[in-house]
């Protein structure tokens, strides 16, 4: 195998590789050496058929597998004895497309190295540790926002209004007649909860115990059932009783409805949920600091074919915040911004220096990690959360999905290990500020 380089130049590479017939021949042979053994054919026993034999019923099937065998080696081989890490799947092709049986196989293949990454004094970076105490205001404010979800309704007299519970009866129908899943009794009703179509529950502000009223509303074109969508409905309505929400009592009985021992018990967990939802925030905010002072400690070249992944990656994302309502992706190509290679550019530099004082750490991912994470996304599918688990353990693509942000924030942890760390105690209006500025930035 002979390999001559043809590029090198900042981190791109390309190369001229020649494998010879004869190297070919020889992994043909090697295989059906290999084979030999279990091969049976009518007038020989059992791993007795000559090899010339073998060669002429299965050599030309093994050259397709010992070409693409040969040329993944010579790959291998190439990066090991040079030492370049590509920085995207190399581009390989077979440059003498005549080729047949008896000639040498023309390689060229051609990538962008990933570079060499600059140490990185830790030390010299210095980052604040936002820490916010759950003071009692927030904890009472939290409770009463409890007490809120646990509320009941009392009987009352007049007209129903917003916030209020209508029991009801009714019946509804499209084009006068009745349809399946639109009728009930006895059926208590918030007004303002948004549970019923749109329009529904606004009519009936005002409305009265035993008054019959009849709601006229429009189906949502993206409604489920297929034979409704869009439809205009009447829904003759008999309203039962109105009551007002009565917000439950803060007091021992409440704090056992959320599982807690007594009142004291309640605000102690809700205390300790406060307190672990401004130190999540808190750590966001350290790390977008931290990353910052990284971005200005370290410069080196970037391979441009991930740049330029990173920023078309961002530019459709954000294309698709902007219009919500385009749900699929055939649309024309987004062409990436100034801005959206300047974030890009940031982006790959960062990721690749935090891969590279990682690997240096020796951080790892551990498989109850992995699980841990794998079962958080599972919840957001009910019912399903074992396929998704299987799905993901299967679907190698989705697992260094879920790896990645575990591993950024473990060598987050290392780096502020080593790093100058000093606590702010602040208030949690000012942690909102520090966390909406990271939205703004």
């Amino acid at each position: 195998m002979q390999v001559t380089e043809t590029l090198n130049e900042g981190l791109k590479r390309a190369y001229s590789i020649v494998i010879t017939a004869a190297e070919l021949d020889a992994k043909v042979d090697a295989k059906l050496v290999e084979a030999q053994p279990e091969v049976e054919m009518k007038g020989f026993r059992k791993g007795k058929v000559p090899m010339p034999l073998l060669k002429k019923q299965f050599g030309q099937r093994l050259m397709g597998e010992a070409m693409q065998e040969t040329i993944d080696g010579a790959m291998n081989k190439h990066f090991e004895d040079s030492g370049d890490r590509p920085a995207m799947q190399p581009e390989i092709k077979m440059t003498n497309e005549d080729w047949k049986e008896g000639d040498d196989i023309n390689v060229d293949m051609s990538y962008e190295a990933l570079p060499e990454v600059p140490e990185v004094d830790m030390s010299a970076i210095s980052v604040e540790k936002l820490v916010v105490k759950a003071d009692d205001a927030s904890v009472d404010e939290a409770l009463a926002s409890l007490a809120e979800t646990a509320q009941e309704f009392d009987t009352k007299d007049g007209a129903a209004e917003d916030k209020d519970q209508v029991v009801i009866d009714f019946l509804g129908k499209v084009d006068g007649e009745a349809f399946d899943g639109g009728a009930a009794e006895d059926y208590p009703l918030a007004l303002g909860s948004g549970s019923f179509i749109p329009g529904f529950e606004e009519q009936l502000i005002g409305v009265k115990a035993g008054d019959e009223k009849d709601v006229n509303v429009k189906f949502p074109e993206e409604y489920g059932a297929e034979n409704l969508a869009g439809k205009d409905a009447v829904f003759e309505v008999k309203v039962k009783e109105v009551k007002a929400p009565k917000a439950a009592e803060i007091n021992d009985e409440l704090a056992t409805k959320f599982g807690a021992e007594d009142l004291d018990g309640l605000k102690g967990q809700i205390r300790e949920r406060l307190e672990a939802e401004y130190t999540g925030a808190a750590r966001q905010v350290m790390k977008r600091a931290m990353l910052d002072e990284l971005d200005k400690l370290v410069s080196f070249d970037l391979p441009p074919s991930l740049v330029e992944a990173e920023a078309g990656q961002i530019a459709h994302q954000l294309w698709h915040e902007e219009n919500p309502e385009v749900e699929g992706h055939d649309h024309d190509k987004i062409e990436p911004t100034d801005e959206h290679n300047t974030l890009a550019e940031r982006r790959v530099r960062l990721g690749l220096l935090l891969a590279e004082l990682g690997q240096k750490a020796e951080v790892e991912v551990s498989e109850a990690e992995m699980t841990q994470a794998i079962m958080n996304q599972a919840r957001q599918y009910p019912g399903q959360e074992r396929a998704f688990f299987d799905y993901v353990r299967e679907n190698p693509q989705m697992q260094q999905q879920l790896r990645a942000p575990i591993f950024e924030d473990k060598v987050i942890d290392h780096i502020a290990e080593q790093a100058n760390v000093s606590e702010k105690e602040i208030s949690k209006d000012d942690l909102q500020k520090a966390v909406e500025a990271l939205d703004d930035e």
